[in-house]
C-alpha cells in the first residue's frame, strides 16, 4: 500500500505540482481514508520527501544507463540533456520550481545527494573525454566538475533565472553548449557540430 500511495502520489505532483495538491485530494485520488493515509504518513511533507526521492532515483538510473550506453562524453551530454528536458518544464506549475520555493529543506538534500553522484560522473566523463582527445588536456578536473554541477543547478534557480523570464529548456541547451565549448578540442568541436545536427 505504501509504495502505491508514494507512486499516485508522485503522479499527482508531477502533473500538479507539490502546492495545490492536498492530503484530501490524495486519499480520494486512491481511494483510502485520510486515516488510512495518515497511517502511512504523517502529514505532507513525508510525502513529497518519499515521492521526490522516487523520481529522483528514477531519473538517476536513467541516467547512469546513459553513461554507460554513449559512445563518447560529448554524446553522453546531449543525452543527458535529452532525459533532463523529459523531467523539466517551463509551467509554473513544475515541481522542480515548487520543490525549490515550498520546500526548500528537501530540495537541499536532494542538491547534496545529486552532488555525490554527479561529482565521480562527472570525472570519469571528463577523464575520458581527455583520453579520447574530445577535451583539452590541460583543463582542470576537479574545478570543472564543481563548475559543471553548479552550472546545471545554477540554470534552475528561480531567483537567477526567474520563470517569468526564461524558459528552462533554452537555458538547459545554452549551458551544455557553453560547457562543451569550454573544453572541447578541435575534434571534440568537430563532433560537437556533427551531435548538434543530429539531436537539435
Amino acid at each position: 500500500m505504501k509504495k502505491e500511495i508514494i507512486k499516485i502520489t508522485t503522479e499527482l505532483f508531477l502533473s500538479l505540482g507539490f502546492k495545490s495538491i492536498t492530503m484530501d485530494d490524495i486519499s480520494k485520488k486512491m481511494g483510502i481514508s485520510k486515516k488510512t493515509l495518515y497511517e502511512y504518513f504523517e502529514n505532507k511533507e513525508m510525502l513529497v520527501r518519499a515521492s521526490t526521492s522516487m523520481k529522483y532515483n528514477e531519473v538517476m538510473n536513467s541516467i547512469i544507463e546513459i553513461k554507460k550506453s554513449a559512445k563518447d562524453p560529448i554524446m553522453e551530454v546531449y543525452l543527458i540533456k535529452k532525459e533532463l528536458l523529459q523531467h523539466l518544464s517551463n509551467e509554473t506549475t513544475s515541481p522542480q520550481y515548487q520543490l525549490q520555493k515550498y520546500y526548500p529543506e528537501i530540495y537541499h538534500e536532494l542538491k547534496e545527494k545529486e552532488f555525490k553522484i554527479f561529482n565521480k560522473m562527472f570525472k570519469e566523463s571528463l577523464k575520458k573525454g581527455i583520453k579520447m582527445g574530445l577535451f583539452r588536456k590541460e583543463i582542470r578536473i576537479k574545478f570543472i566538475t564543481r563548475i559543471y554541477f553548479n552550472g546545471l543547478r545554477g540554470i534552475r534557480d528561480i531567483t537567477l533565472f526567474p520563470l517569468d523570464k526564461y524558459k528552462i529548456d533554452e537555458l538547459i541547451t545554452d549551458f551544455f553548449e557553453y560547457h562543451l565549448r569550454a573544453i572541447s578540442t578541435k575534434n571534440g568541436l568537430s563532433l560537437l557540430k556533427n551531435y548538434k545536427q543530429k539531436y537539435s
